[in-house]
């Protein structure tokens, strides 16, 4: 089989240990291909080369290196088809998704902040004839950049391109479970002619390559995207090292439903909100609050489409449930469904694996889940599940429904479903949460922050503000005296 192969110094290249692990296949259950299992020999090489790349990069007038991402996002979409497929099989998602979304979304990643260091501006104080002050925003250093594995490229190129747009040099690890289009990228950032070592990328474990990145000392600013618990270890680390932390974890977010909403929308919106990638995305609305006169209806009209929802193949066209990206994964999602009705409630549909004929057969697959007769603050309601599970409950006031919305320590997304504008706005203030959609679900610009409260995480991604993140701030005080 094919091994990956790290990217460092503007080079692919074996780990240092020569040691590799299978990479799987999610639809299959097998493997196809081998993962470096790099450490923190690989960890050194690749700050080595970034710290000596960091000068010309960080100097480099800014059209210039506006140009050379514009060139990985040109190569991107011309590979599209391939490093889709490529995704899709890594991933489990179906490739409809991958081609229309993730694939895509990388290219306007690079093209956005490529673009985006061209109009940047800096403000300045005058001080009455005494003194005028300026600000200037300079490059850290070496970035280290860690991604998770639900939306691969799509959230590794989130990172790195507004590092690399700013200046910095970064230290990349993409996800162990789903390496195999940050690896394709590596060898377009040599075909757009990226300096060797200003991007470097070392596959590999969490605790062998993710651990070195967070504490390596020539490291001094994180980027991070996963679980609250490992979000929680990484700031352990970096914090007493007054590293600067960028922490995009986990979330438990509610899907509110009026029943003055638009009904057929709501209904067609929360089918995509729950089960969009398996429900392996950080957004999907989990918790599905329906006002008590809807209720039923809603209940009946959801439960329906669900069952619709055809699971297999995600190389087919009308597959919307592919594969769950691993076994233990999909173990952890059965457990949280046993134990939903451990804790009472009823498992409306879903909830089996599915067995497809021939060379799919090992692979993990689950019917969309729908569970409802819980109490808001069981643990099936208070944990991440982040698969294609979601609960459903009915409410009767806006204060009630804000309660249970903010309950868990979470914060990270919300989605309200009314035609009344001055509740949606008021509802929206209320919620504890990074991001409020009113009326849809997933409508991204990238000119907006993106982030969230309590244990969703630290700081705010996308927009110019990651361009900030992945700078320093000087003041210069001019006398005029």
């Amino acid at each position: 089989m094919e091994s990956i192969l790290n990217y460092i110094n503007g080079k692919l290249q074996a780990p240092v240990g020569q040691t590799y692990f299978d990479n799987i296949n999610p639809s299959t259950g097998k493997a196809y291909c081998f993962i470096p299992d790099s450490d923190e020999r690989d960890v050194e090489l690749a700050v080595s080369a970034a710290q000596a790349a960091f000068p010309a990069w960080s100097s480099m007038p800014a059209a210039r290196r506006s140009a050379i991402l514009v060139k990985i996002s040109e190569l991107i979409t011309r590979d599209l088809e391939k490093l889709a497929i490529a995704e899709s099989r890594d991933n489990g998602k179906p490739l409809w998704l991958s081609k229309s979304v993730d694939i895509p979304r990388a290219a306007s990643n690079f093209y956005f902040y490529a673009t985006g260091i061209l109009h940047q501006s800096t403000e300045a104080h005058a001080m009455e004839g005494m003194a005028i002050n300026y600000t200037l925003r300079q490059p850290i250093g070496v970035a280290g950049c860690i991604s998770p594995w639900n939306l691969p490229l799509y959230l590794f190129s989130w990172k790195i391109a507004p590092a690399l747009a700013s200046g910095n040099c970064v230290v990349a690890k993409p996800s162990e479970i789903t390496p195999y289009t940050a690896y394709m990228l590596s060898a377009l950032c040599i075909e757009a002619g990226l300096p060797a070592g200003v991007l470097n990328i070392v596959h590999g474990t969490g605790p062998k390559v993710g651990g070195p990145i967070t504490a390596h000392p020539g490291i001094p600013v994180i980027s991070f995207t996963g679980g609250t618990q490992t979000g929680a270890a990484i700031s352990k680390v970096a914090a007493p090292m007054f590293k600067k932390m960028s922490l995009e974890l986990g979330g438990k977010n509610p899907n509110i439903i009026f029943a003055d909403c638009d009904f057929d929308a709501a209904v067609k919106t929360t089918i995509h909100s729950s089960f969009s990638n398996q429900g392996e995305i950080c957004l999907c609305g989990s918790r599905i609050f329906v006002e008590r006169p809807l209720y039923e209806k809603f209940k009946l009209a959801f439960v329906e489409k669900v069952k619709a929802l055809k699971v297999g193949d995600p190389f087919h066209e009308e597959t919307r449930i592919g594969a769950i990206v691993s076994k233990p994964h999909l173990e952890k999602i059965e457990y949280y469904i046993n134990l939903a009705q451990e804790e009472g409630g009823t498992v409306l549909c879903g909830g089996e694996r599915v067995y497809p004929e021939g060379e799919l057969a090992s692979g993990y697959y689950l019917t969309p889940t729908v569970i409802e007769g819980l109490p808001s603050n069981c643990r099936t309601n208070m944990e991440e599940i982040f698969g294609p599970v979601v609960t459903i409950m009915p409410f009767d006031t806006e204060e009630e429904v804000l309660a249970f919305a903010n309950s868990t320590k979470y914060g990270l997304a919300a989605t309200v479903w009314t035609q009344n504008l001055t509740r949606a706005h008021r509802v929206a203030a209320n919620l504890h949460s990074g991001i409020v959609w009113i009326n849809c679900w997933l409508l991204r610009d990238l000119r907006t922050p993106f982030g969230g409260v309590k244990q969703s995480g630290v700081g705010r991604e996308g927009g110019f503000e990651a361009l900030e993140f992945f700078t320093e701030e000087k003041n210069v005080c001019i006398s005029l005296k």
